[in-house]
């Protein structure tokens, strides 16, 4: 009995300091010193949420870039690859399908190479950068879409170049576009 109240009393004050004081605590410094990255990164247009910066969303116009494409449909909640292998027929049946949307859609030959990035999912299936190359392999076909002159494909590989973010610190990772915001900043410029 002498081992059980001391226990109790620990496992109360723990359990307020680790389960109360310290989640409280971690809200309000995140609130005050990262507020945006405490509430998802979220994009917001004229009042209204139109997405995060963190998670990639489906946009299947050609008047946009594409972003990666998602084993999981973009869905946040479910977020994963396919865990299918390089001996999976599905998976070489998926592939050989993005290929050929691409290809057609940018009016390439069956044989034109094709940027991984836009071809193969990533593992969490949800990823909202592309590299700049990739970005810019869709230019051609965005501007077509939108029936902009050569002056205004030339903006918009501007606007690319512009939206390509660099390493951060200089060092970690590598030059990325969040499509997402290139999208909207697409839209501002050169509505749909």
């Amino acid at each position: 009995m002498k081992q059980i109240i001391p226990a109790i009393k620990v496992f109360l004050i723990l359990t307020v300091l680790t389960g109360v004081i310290y989640p409280l605590l971690m809200t309000v410094f995140g609130q005050l010193v990262f507020p945006t990255q405490a509430n998802g990164s979220l994009i917001v247009r004229d009042g209204k949420t139109v997405g995060s910066k963190l998670i990639a969303q489906k946009f299947a116009s050609d008047k946009y870039f594409w972003e990666r494409p998602s084993a999981v449909d973009y869905n946040p909640l479910g977020s994963g690859g396919s865990n299918l292998g390089p001996t999976s027929e599905a998976l070489r049946k998926a592939v050989s399908d993005r290929k050929d949307a691409i290809r057609k859609s940018s009016g390439l030959a069956p044989d034109s190479e094709l940027p991984q990035e836009l071809i193969f999912a990533s593992a969490s299936g949800l990823d909202p950068e592309l590299s700049p190359e990739a970005t810019e392999f869709q230019i051609d076909r965005v501007a077509k879409a939108r029936g902009f002159d050569q002056e205004q494909a030339a903006r918009l590989r501007q606007l690319v170049a512009q939206a390509t973010l660099r390493p951060d610190l200089t060092l970690f990772g590598e030059p990325r576009v969040n499509i997402l915001e290139l999208n909207l900043t697409l839209d501002a410029l050169a509505p749909k």
